[in-house]
């Protein structure tokens, strides 16, 4: 197709030159992007299998939370997207001899790239965008939709000789189900709703299970029973013991299933995470964090002085020596009585004991607190650090695909993982070193990007000035000259 392009006029136009590349580079772009997308929401299906199955969801539930979820995985999805997909665009330019063909008519590869620069710079904006605007929202929807859904109960599930307790306050066994779903034969009720133990009890032959026109409630039909109540309501249960058996032809019995529906939990209690907030909201709430802090290390410090200042005002204890002071105490204790010493030291035992537990609870409130900060600006880092990273991806992937000249979904896929790999291992140890405090959120979490960058411009100039970076030839000719010693002159 390259070839075709510059038969044309003898020379083929950089505008359609560029359209050519830039819908070798979108193709792959979109199908790495969804496939990665896709993995990833696999992984989370087998982490929440448990909490989705057996439940009952309508589909449109399971739907919204699918989709909210990938939502949320793509700063994970599009910087290995392109990653991915610009290096197999290069190695299938590469092993076709397209680049080649180029550099033969006089296009420098810098030139190849610039529809592509421009490109990952509008992908890198829209990540931004993405991740300062749409990503708190897809975190607010999904985190909470997912709250809901775990605190959902199991779906309505009565089995055959099983006593079932998912209903509150009761419990029930049925002996048979039939074919039908609907009619049960040796029905037992226990009903706990007094909570004072198994002291009624209904049981009957057979029985119809119907659900009323909302759903909300289960109705047993039930006939040929029996009611068995102990009358602890009464004066004197306790020695009389009064039973009541009541025999019935049928009889009505509701349960409330409003427990199996899924309730919505209001969306605003979650918002003040740092996870549902933009960059703005993230800086109102650093400072906001650290005035309460100030505040609170105020008051403990002056609550610490105001306790320890009666031991300051002791004029003996501020003009005695050292050895004055160890034969003070002795014989101020000398004085008291031997009960009293006892209870003495107890007492400055157990004030000692009471002001380290107070200081170690106010260390870890302001810890909490300080760590609390540490986390909305890693958040805050992490808006920058996703699109910037988008951008350097781009400059690992493509001159790295010039290089090998391999395309496909293999040797790419292979190399793409190990440096995605890299990436995601440095961030992630950043930012658990950044949320700990032991080095500042910014270091923590750019030192990803810092490690890419040297390592994009390295490849770019290999690229561009054509280098063999994988003939083995070409390195054991640079180490050989590297560690020759120079000859000794005569």
């Amino acid at each position: 197709m390259l070839l075709h392009i510059f038969a044309e006029e003898h020379w083929p136009s950089m505008k359609k030159l560029d359209g050519f590349i830039l819908k070798s580079y979108l193709g792959p772009l979109v199908m790495t992007f969804f496939i990665a997308l896709f993995i990833l929401l696999m992984q989370f299906l087998w982490k929440y299998i448990d909490d989705l199955v057996g439940k009952g969801l309508e589909w449109y539930i399971i739907v919204k939370l699918l989709f909210y979820a990938s939502s949320t995985f793509v700063p994970l999805a599009l910087p290995l997207a392109i990653l991915l997909s610009s290096l197999m665009m290069f190695g299938n330019m590469g092993e076709h001899y397209e680049l080649v063909t180029m550099k033969a008519a006089g296009i420098s590869l810098s030139r190849i790239m610039r529809p592509l620069v421009i490109v990952s710079i509008c992908i890198s904006a829209l990540a931004f965008y993405f991740s300062n605007v749409v990503l708190p929202m897809a975190n607010l929807k999904f985190l909470s939709l997912l709250y809901d859904v775990r605190e959902k109960k199991l779906a309505f599930n009565l089995k055959e000789g099983v006593f079932y307790d998912g209903i509150e306050g009761f419990v029930i066994r049925v002996g048979e189900k039939e074919k039908d779903g609907n009619t049960i034969r040796d029905v037992m009720v226990y009903d706990h709703t007094k909570h004072m133990g198994n002291v009624s009890l209904t049981t009957a032959e057979w029985g119809k299970m119907e659900l009323s026109p909302d759903k909300r409630f289960l109705v047993f039909r039930l006939y040929n029973g029996v009611n068995y109540e102990e009358r602890i309501d009464l004066r004197n249960n306790e020695s009389t013991r009064p039973f009541q058996r009541t025999e019935f032809k049928e009889q009505y019995q509701m349960f409330d299933l409003s427990a199996f529906q899924l309730t919505r939990t209001d969306e605003n209690l979650f918002k003040n995470n740092y996870e549902m907030q933009n960059i703005n909201q993230l800086s109102s709430s650093i400072d906001s964090i650290r005035l309460q802090l100030s505040v609170e290390q105020e008051r403990y410090h002056k609550s610490y002085i105001s306790s320890l200042q009666f031991y300051a005002n002791l004029d003996t204890l501020k003009k005695a020596s050292p050895v004055a002071l160890r034969r003070f105490y002795p014989g101020v204790i000398a004085n008291f009585k031997a009960g009293d010493r006892s209870k003495i030291l107890e007492t400055a035992r157990n004030a000692a004991v009471s002001a380290k537990q107070t200081l170690e609870t106010n260390e870890d409130n302001l810890y909490n607190k300080s760590k609390l900060i540490f986390k909305h600006q890693i958040v805050y880092h992490k808006k920058f650090a996703f699109s910037i990273a988008c951008f350097l991806l781009f400059f690992i992937g493509a001159p790295l695909g010039a290089i090998i000249r391999k395309g496909g979904l293999g040797m790419p896929a292979v190399i793409s993982t190990l440096f995605f790999i890299l990436f995601w291992v440095i961030s992630f140890v950043g930012e658990k070193y950044a949320a700990e405090g032991v080095v500042p959120p910014w270091q923590g979490i750019w030192f990803a990007s810092a490690v890419l960058m040297p390592i994009g411009v390295f490849l770019t100039v290999k690229s561009t000035n054509d280098a063999s970076l994988f003939d083995v030839d070409a390195w054991a000719r640079f180490f050989t000259n590297l560690f020759r010693f120079p000859e000794k002159r005569l």
